[in-house]
């Protein structure tokens, strides 16, 4: 996570929409939000401006995002920020930007859901509508949506990291899960959307229950286990079986053994930033890490029924 040199405020975010979005320049501006990638300040009551704030390939994930996300958010049960404007590079900040609708709710990392029927029934209707299959020029994923066994070393350092940390009780058997995952037979069905990155920070709740869902950098097709994963990141304790109940088409047993692979590796990766942010180390955000610890003890609690 490398942070740009540019720092964003209020005066320069003016400047550019100033520059090129001229007609919303004088709307009420404050901070929404600093994401993994990006920050989000709000314009008005209904809109938003992301602007990258760590370099690499966030040009990149922005542009994807005014590119698909309104053919794909008229589907979408939940609630999703929609593109509106794109701002382009240029000498005032060298990054691409966009301004979007402003998503109501509260992240889940700050506001878990807590209404497991509803959660469940909300979760399985949006991952319902967005699984479908993905045209032969959907973007590709940031190693994600491809097969589980390009990731056994980077799960295996996870595991190593987290254990180092003291965050894990029992690593043989998260070890378990995970190789299990790896074991299980690849996806053979189309390539179909994926969110790809469905952790407690980019999904809204109102009411104890999700209303919306956000950042969709990392938007690509591939394997729906990888969102899947979601039953058990996401949902409160003893719901997970509801939402399998729920999800279209039903879940076969290879694909739910790769999605609690996954499950388990976000928590782990989630419980590190977490720890980070608990200790200040950089990149680190404390309030990831308990809904993580959560979501991996729900997936321990469920070994016995894959």
């Amino acid at each position: 996570m490398t942070h740009t040199e540019i720092e964003i405020t209020p005066e320069l975010i003016r400047e550019l929409l100033r520059d090129q979005h001229p007609d919303l320049a004088d709307r009420p501006l404050r901070l929404g939000a600093r994401g993994w990638d990006n920050q989000l300040w709000r314009l008005g009551d209904d809109l938003a401006v992301r602007l990258p704030w760590a370099t690499g390939s966030v040009d990149v994930l922005l542009r994807k995002e005014h590119t698909w996300l309104p053919v794909l958010a008229p589907t979408l049960p939940l609630e999703v920020p929609v593109p509106q404007r794109l701002g382009e590079p240029s000498d005032r900040f060298p990054h691409a930007w966009i301004v979007t609708t402003w998503v109501q709710g509260a992240p889940a990392d700050r506001a878990p859901a807590t209404r497991a029927a509803e959660s469940a029934e909300a979760l399985a209707a949006f991952l319902t509508a967005l699984h479908r299959p993905a045209p032969e020029d959907a973007p590709v994923g940031r190693s994600r949506g491809g097969p589980l066994s390009e990731h056994a070393e980077g799960f295996a350092h996870q595991l190593a990291t987290a254990t180092e940390l003291g965050l894990v009780e029992d690593p043989e058997a998260i070890r378990a899960i995970l190789d299990d995952a790896l074991a299980a037979p690849d996806w053979t069905g189309p390539a179909v959307w994926l969110h790809a990155d469905l952790h407690a920070a980019n999904v809204l709740t109102a009411d104890g229950t999700f209303c919306g869902v956000i950042d969709f950098g990392d938007l690509c097709a591939g394997d729906p286990a990888c969102d899947l994963a979601a039953a058990w990141n996401l949902l409160p304790d003893g719901a997970a079986d509801r939402f399998f109940d729920l999800y279209r088409p039903a879940v076969d047993p290879a694909t739910r053994r790769r999605a609690r692979g996954w499950a388990v590796a976000r928590a782990l990766a989630c419980m590190i930033i977490g720890d980070a942010g608990d200790h200040g180390r950089p990149g680190g955000k404390p309030t990831w890490g308990p809904p993580a610890k959560a979501a991996l003890h729900r997936v321990l609690a469920t070994a016995d029924h894959a």
